[in-house]
Formats: C-alpha cells, structure tokens, sequence
C-alpha cells in the first residue's frame, strides 16, 4: 500500500474531524458560559446527531452491495462530507436562534446539528470502510496510525487557528471562524477523495441482508456482541468530557474563550505522542496490551482532572489534560486497529457500521448524560464546581469497567464464531459462478 494513499485516506479522516473542532471545542463553551443555555441541552444538540448512528449499518451494507456509478464508497463519503460541512457551518446561528428565542430558534438548531450527523454517519463507516477495503490486514495498523496522526495534526492547528481568529471575541468573528474551517474542511476532503477508489473494483461477495439481520449478526455474535459493549463504556470515557471540559474551566477557574479553545491543541498535542507511541507497542506486545495501558491512563487522567476542582488547582489542570490526552492517543490508535481486525470479508462495511453504532451511542449517552448530571447536581449544590467533578469521576469508572471486558475480547474468537457466515458467503459466490 503506498504512503500517498495512506496520506490520503487520512485527509478524508481529517475533513470530517475538522467540521466538529469548532462545534466541540468553541461552540460548546459559548452555548454554556456566554449564551446560558443549559447544559443538558447543549449536550443534547451535541449528542443529537448520533441518535442517527444506527443507520451507519445500513449504510456500510448497502454500499457493500450497491456502487453508485461504480464507486462502493467515494459516493457516499462525498454526500456526507457536504452534510457535515453545511450542518456545522449553520450551527452558531442556529445557537444565536435558540439564546433570543429557543421555541423558535429549536428547529433551526436541530436542522443543523441533525444534517451534521447524519453526515457524520455517512462518511464514517463509508471511509473507514474504504480504508479497510485497500489496506488489507498487515496494513491496517500503520494505516490507523497515519490517519489519527494527521487527525490530531489538523485538530491541533484548527484549534490554534480557532484561538487566534477569536482572541477578541465577538458574534460576527465567530460566524467566519465557522465558515472557514468547514470551508477548508469540505475541499480537503473532495480533492482527498478524487481516484482514490477504483472504479468497478471486484469485491468480496456480501450476504443480501435486510437491515434486521445485520442487527441480529452483530447482536448474536458473542465476541462481536461483548466488543459493541467495550467500546461504548470506552468511548464514553474518553468522548463524553467533550461537551463539558471547556465550560469546566470557564465556570470553575474562570478560564476566558481563547484560553480554553486553545486547550484543543494541548490536548490534541498530547494525544498524537500517545499515537506515535502506539504502533511500536503494539507490535511488540499486541494491540490488547496497548488499549489496557491507554485505557488506564484516561481514566487517571480523568480523575486528575475531577480533582483541580476539588482542590481549586487550576496549576494542575493542564498537566492533567497532557496525561488524559496521551492515554486517549494510545486508546484511540490500538483500539481503531484492533476494531478493523474485527470485521470479515463480504461484511466489512456492516460491521464497521455496527462499531461506528458503538461510537456514536458512546457520544449520545456520554454527552447527554454528562450534560444532564452537571445541570442536576449544580442545581442540587447550588454550586457548579460539583457537577463537573462527579461526571469526570463517573467517565473514570467506566473507563474502569471498559478495562474489566478487554482480555475476554479475541478476534481468533471473533472470526471462528462468523466462520459459518464466511462459508455461506463461499456458496453464494460459487453459486453465482455456476
């Protein structure tokens, strides 16, 4: 596999992320502490788009079976590309709406950050599934690392980006902050794209399955089934600070807009040593060993950074966020690879669905019920310290519980429990030569 498909690959990871930066690391923030909307209802927007995941499912199926013009997966990676891109572009206005008048600013909001996930689900399983498709298994590894690598790059940049075009902060600045970086974001993204995929490639023949039965595979498999659940509690722990880590530093220490947008970038920089450090690791002890360490470094992390608030340390804050950061790079990278071993041929954009479903339903519970608890509890304490502290605990133990599942997963398991599909895939496709 060569390096300029590899880079590519990754700048098609990096137009989708690009479109969520300013969402998750600004917009966040500004919907909390500036716009006083609350919590839980920024998380619900936020985690909104991913009630949608388990069309990625169908999506990755369908796109096995059916190219549009003779592409398996150019076409669907470029309809959600222009969704991502339109639905976060339209966001601080829809934001802006719903702060002057939320019953008439709500559909606005929800068309918005609804068109940005269901794009989000399209282009996923879609690229990922193109990643897949031309890495093959020796591949993949160095491939997840080169495409996170890029990810973090580009986070990293977008946030220092993002910090200095709202130094002084206003509306309109944060309008063409917005427009910008999903600009950028949509043309990196189509010029990644045109003839990567050959066209009319041959593919492995793929069961016709209705959209039920894909589910009941996923769901009667059980190594497939226990891996769903590890990477929800995993995700959500490593996920589910997104919507509040920002307003957490704004509301207990007082931290100002371009200060806390900047901590994208601290922790971003953190994450990509954790992912240059993965592959390495994970060759020499396997990808199991590499998730249990960066899954036991978020969780210290995250309880690092419940405790700047208790003890009022805003010093240690940072430190902490270095710490969380390169766990979640070591997390990301040995358990992206070992989720692309997790699939079989003729299926492979079905269960890269299915661990996109495990993504997004991570995102939509951690997000929401973050955002809900710190509501609950501020209102309870009267204080907002509390809130923040005890949803960052309550990530560290599932990131705890995450660890308890991981030495019962095995793709040898894996794939001798969908042997029985792989020979029923070989009948149909001997059947259709005879």
């Amino acid at each position: 596999m060569r390096w300029t498909t590899i880079f590519r690959l990754g700048l098609i990871n990096v137009a989708v992320a690009l479109t969520a930066v300013p969402i998750e690391s600004t917009l966040n923030r500004i919907m909390i502490s500036e716009l006083r909307l609350p919590a839980s209802l920024v998380a619900l927007l936020i985690a909104l788009p991913y009630a949608f995941s388990p069309v990625q499912i169908w999506i990755g199926s369908f796109s096995d079976r059916h190219p549009l013009l003779g592409f398996r997966r150019t076409p669907y990676t470029v309809i959600g590309l222009l969704l991502c891109a339109g639905g976060s572009a339209r966001a601080p206005t829809a934001a802006f709406a719903m702060a002057e008048n939320f019953w008439a600013g709500l559909p606005l909001g929800l068309l918005a950050f609804g068109a940005w996930g269901m794009g989000f689900n399209f282009a996923t399983v879609s690229y990922l599934s193109l990643a897949t498709d031309l890495s093959g298994e020796e591949h993949r590894a160095r491939t997840v690392g080169v495409m996170w690598f890029m990810l973090i790059v580009s986070v990293i940049i977008a946030g220092v980006s993002l910090s200095r075009m709202l130094r002084d902060y206003t509306p309109a600045a944060l309008f063409t902050a917005f427009y910008g970086v999903c600009a950028v974001a949509l043309l990196i993204g189509i010029a990644a794209l045109w003839g990567l995929e050959a066209r009319d490639a041959e593919a492995a023949p793929a069961e016709r399955r209705h959209f039920a039965q894909m589910i009941a595979t996923v769901a009667g498999t059980p190594q497939a089934r226990l891996f769903f659940i590890y990477l929800v509690l995993l995700l959500i722990a490593i996920l589910g600070q997104d919507v509040l880590l920002e307003p957490f530093a704004a509301d207990v220490f007082g931290v100002p807009v371009e200060v806390t947008t900047r901590y994208t970038s601290i922790w971003g920089a953190a994450l990509l040593v954790g992912l240059l450090a993965t592959s390495p690791l994970a060759r020499r002890r396997g990808k199991p060993f590499a998730a249990a360490i960066g899954g036991t470094l978020v969780a210290i992390g995250l309880v690092l950074i419940a405790l700047t608030g208790i003890l009022g340390m805003p010093v240690i804050f940072t430190p902490s966020l270095i710490v969380f950061g390169f766990g979640s790079g070591v997390s990301t990278a040995a358990n992206l690879a070992l989720m692309l071993d997790m699939t079989v041929p003729g299926q492979i954009g079905a269960f890269v669905g299915a661990w996109g479903v495990a993504n997004s339903m991570a995102r939509l519970l951690g997000t929401v019920l973050s955002g809900v608890t710190r509501d609950i509890l501020t209102d309870l304490f009267d204080d907002r310290m509390p809130g923040y502290v005890i949803v960052f605990l309550l990530q560290a133990a599932a990131m705890a519980a995450s660890l308890a599942l991981l030495p019962r997963i095995s793709t040898a398991r894996f794939r001798h429990e969908m042997a029985p599909s792989a020979r029923e895939l070989a009948a149909l496709a001997g059947e259709a030569q005879g």
